[in-house]
């Protein structure tokens, strides 16, 4: 691949597991430049990134100037930004070319539209932004000229699948699921699953919140919701199916019956490379298949009565309007309750499916009006008994 001169990018939410493989491609495939990383609060692994890489900006998002050690910088070239505002100027900056959305929930929001105003690339690795403000987020982007290349696993197979084909040819969209680490469980047994339990995903190396969502499947939910608007495609038109060795990523069946899938071994640096490199393909450090092993391939159809949260997902692609904003809200802080031992496992869906249906629905709410709902989700889902 050949580029006259780098490109820069900024990697919002740089010490997240996320973050950590998009430097890693950086370090490893030529033609960029990292301009800035930022965290929320993790100041020490932020400071050695700083260290390690010299970006032109670090920011802490969840830290004030006045409370930050005078010494945190250890590169005279980083110029060291605080404050949740800071996001959305390094994502606006003039010299920026990629803006890498790696901050897990509702935060990243803001900075993800500044990117999309500013006409930048945004590779997507938050779904949030989308189930939240996915008609928001689109029209800023095709209104000004900005590009969004998911980088989602998933939401990336579509996308190269659907190059095999014009996007009108595109009959279903089937996202592939691993099924969590308690896929084999007894349904009867979900609700006493541990802490423990939850967090031992059988593929993914993933944080917290996001290998609980694996389990509930909201993650799956929050896909189909991603996937109907970066692709325009109603919901009757886009499945999931349970492939619990991760390999096939998603795949994209057509008019003519043809299935076209994406493969490859479960490595995050591969669907970051290609959102940083599209058009182009080169050569990297994700993982590759092992063509002299034999591997079984497997899929299966999705039991809702084990994923109720899969079929919240798709209310709210049917309805749109606020109630994306109110269920990743609501489960943001199911998740939070779980993860502390506040409430059971199935208590999740059961939070969500109470904060749903008891808020005022709005077909066409504001970018201020969803982020005032979301906050009125989180308060009514810490109130859940």
């Amino acid at each position: 691949m050949e580029i006259d001169k780098p490109r820069r990018v900024v990697v919002l939410g740089s010490t997240g597991s996320i973050g950590k493989a998009v430097l890693d491609v950086i370090q490893t495939v030529p033609g960029f430049e990292l301009f800035g990383i930022t965290a929320y609060s993790d100041r020490a692994t932020l400071g050695q990134q700083v260290e390690a890489f010299s970006p032109r900006y670090a920011v802490l998002a969840g830290m004030s100037e006045e409370v930050a050690p005078a010494n945190f910088s250890h590169s005279k070239r980083t110029h060291i930004r605080f404050g949740e505002s800071s996001l959305v100027e390094l994502a606006s900056h003039p010299e920026v070319d990629i803006v890498v959305a790696a901050i897990v929930g509702s935060a990243g929001l803001p900075a993800c539209l500044a990117a999309t105003e500013h006409g930048k690339r945004l590779a997507l690795a938050n779904k949030e932004a989308l189930v939240v403000a996915g008609e928001n987020l689109i029209d800023s982007a095709q209104k000004n000229g900005a590009e969004i290349v998911p980088i989602d696993s998933e939401h990336c197979a579509i996308f190269q699948a659907l190059r095999a084909g014009n996007t009108n040819e595109a009959e279903r969209l089937i996202l592939t699921a691993s099924g969590g680490p308690l896929r084999d469980w007894p349904i009867d047994r979900l609700s006493n699953a541990s802490v423990q339990d939850t967090l031992s995903h059988p593929t993914w190396n993933m944080g917290k919140k996001i290998t609980v969502d694996s389990a509930t499947m909201m993650n799956k939910a929050l896909e189909v919701i991603e996937a109907r608007w970066l692709f325009d495609l109603p919901s009757d038109r886009i499945s999931v199916v349970i492939h619990p060795q991760s390999i096939i990523h998603s795949m994209v069946e057509f008019v003519d019956g043809s299935v076209v899938a994406q493969l490859g071994p479960p490595d995050m640096r591969l669907p970051i490379q290609y959102a940083l490199t599209y058009p182009n393909r080169c050569q990297g450090p994700a993982r590759r298949m092992d063509w002299t092993q034999a591997t079984k391939l497997e899929w299966f159809p999705v039991d809702f009565d084990r994923y109720p949260c899969l079929n919240l997902g798709y209310e709210v692609m049917q309805k749109a309007g606020s109630t994306g904003a109110v269920l990743n809200a609501a489960n943001e802080i199911a998740v939070e309750r779980y993860l502390s031992q506040q409430c059971r496992f199935t208590d999740i869906f059961a939070i969500c499916r109470s904060v749903l249906d008891h808020h005022n629905f709005e077909s066409s709410p504001s970018l201020a009006r969803l982020l005032e709902l979301d906050r009125w989700a989180r308060e009514e889902a810490r109130r859940w008994r």
